[in-house]
């Protein structure tokens, strides 16, 4: 199949291509070059006129929790919360997490990845913490992935919070599933687009050995392992309290700092944890609406692109429109430095592409190039919802980022499969999935 569009974004660092088209071959890029060429070339092909579209890479979602989608509306606590640790200790912990199932969590997983879907996501990282149902979540949850077509790198997020063994239990299910994958899906038919890795949540929720543990069975099993890290200026303060140093100075500590590790929010750093990710390779992943919602500051992303640091885009589960985050991203950053050139369009649709998928450990994801994978979208600029001014390269990329939203996505294909069309996820019956995640919510804030 022939794939184009009035412009195309092969790569968000290099010049948009106008009257572009790829070629799709057994799920990868085959071919790429000015439509009217490639329809020459291979005339016996399919075509899928792209006619009022921009040609993108699928987004890749570094980092959401997909039962997050329950908790949108939650009652709050009688007493409002007053930081970071009481959003934790006092509502996010005992209301959301604790109280999870697994029927719960695959409602949620088949809402979400349908909506993830709609918007142009094509992969994403996914952290699952339910303490209470540990044992068989995991695999519940990516019944509901698989069904999605979409690529899911899915973890169980392992916490001592609630004891050693459950903190262990939380581990061995990693382990399981990251094993299940590899054998070819396992008892629930996990398919190939679904993966696992490690994840832990935070150092003042894990043992040092703990950590180590993580850490070792992930090396073993060559995956990445995550871990949330001061998503507020609660836990440096904890480690310099119990440890005598900050976050990133502790992981250094004690050996795990390295391209094995996939920071999360990375929020409140001080300079030399900065220096330290730089240095040792350490991966990141940054969510810039949710770390406002919760308060928990603005991460120093700049900095750390200036140091080469592989940074990623994610919604947290919060707002899940890759288009709102990017938005989120270009324009909280300009706002913060007082400089309105700080961080451009391409960076941050970078961020939400390649980037992404580097931090992930994902090859030949973020790309429209030959011999990568066909992970791609079309997103409208014309029509009754079109762009307000004229497109030129130049000015694509700042409208896309600006001026569109997950509405205005009309196809999405991910490994050579569409999974999307009109905006709506292919065979999916979306009253019946929003029925099922209405119900859910409702048990769980009951």
């Amino acid at each position: 199949m022939i794939v184009s569009g009035d412009w195309a974004v092969t790569a968000a660092l290099e010049e948009p291509r106008r009257d572009w088209a790829v070629r799709v071959a057994d799920g990868l890029i085959d071919d790429c070059g000015p439509a009217s060429e490639l329809r020459a070339r291979y005339p016996g092909d399919d075509f899928c006129d792209g006619s009022g579209c921009v040609l993108l890479p699928g987004f890749v979602n570094a980092h959401v929790h997909l039962y997050g989608v329950l908790a949108h509306g939650v009652p709050a606590p009688a007493q409002p919360v007053a930081d970071f640790w009481g959003f934790l200790d006092d509502y996010w912990w005992p209301l959301v997490e604790n109280a999870l199932d697994s029927e719960m969590i695959s409602a949620a997983a088949a809402w979400v990845t349908a909506e993830l879907a709609a918007g142009g996501t094509t992969s994403f990282f996914d952290i699952l913490e339910a303490p209470n149902a540990v044992g068989d979540a995991l695999f519940a949850q990516a019944e509901a992935v698989a069904a999605s077509g979409l690529r899911g790198i899915l973890s169980f997020e392992a916490t001592e919070r609630m004891g050693p063994a459950n903190g262990q239990a939380g581990l061995d299910e990693n382990v399981r599933f990251i094993e299940a994958c590899r054998a070819g899906g396992g008892p629930s038919g996990i398919g190939d687009r679904v993966s696992g890795a490690m994840s832990i949540h935070t150092t003042f929720t894990c043992s040092e050995p703990f950590i180590r543990r993580a850490f070792e069975t992930a090396a073993a099993l060559d995956v990445f392992c995550h871990a949330h890290v001061n998503e507020g200026v609660h836990e440096g303060r904890w480690c310099t309290e119990h440890h005598g140093m900050r976050t990133l100075e502790f992981y250094e500590r004690i050996g795990v700092a390295s391209p094995r590790f996939q920071a999360s929010q990375c929020v409140q750093l001080s300079p030399r944890e900065v220096e330290i990710i730089a240095a040792t390779g350490v991966r990141v992943s940054h969510m810039p609406l949710s770390n406002c919602e919760v308060g928990g500051g603005i991460a120093p992303v700049l900095e750390m692109l200036q140091r080469h640091v592989t940074v990623g885009l994610g919604s947290d589960g919060y707002l899940n429109d890759m288009f709102a985050v990017m938005r989120g991203a270009f324009l909280l950053h300009r706002a913060a430095t007082l400089d309105p050139g700080a961080i451009s369009a391409a960076a941050v649709l970078h961020m939400a592409t390649e980037g992404s998928a580097r931090t992930l450990g994902l090859e030949r994801v973020g790309r429209l190039e030959p011999g990568w994978h066909a992970d791609l979208q079309l997103v409208g600029i014309d029509g009754p919802r079109g762009l307000p001014t004229p497109v030129e390269a130049h000015n694509l990329l700042d409208q896309l980022v600006l001026w569109r939203s997950a509405s205005d996505v009309s196809r999405v294909m991910v490994g050579g499969d569409w999974v999307v069309d009109g905006g709506e996820l292919i065979g999916a019956d979306l009253d019946r999935l929003r029925a099922r995640t209405l119900e859910q919510a409702a048990r769980l804030w009951s």
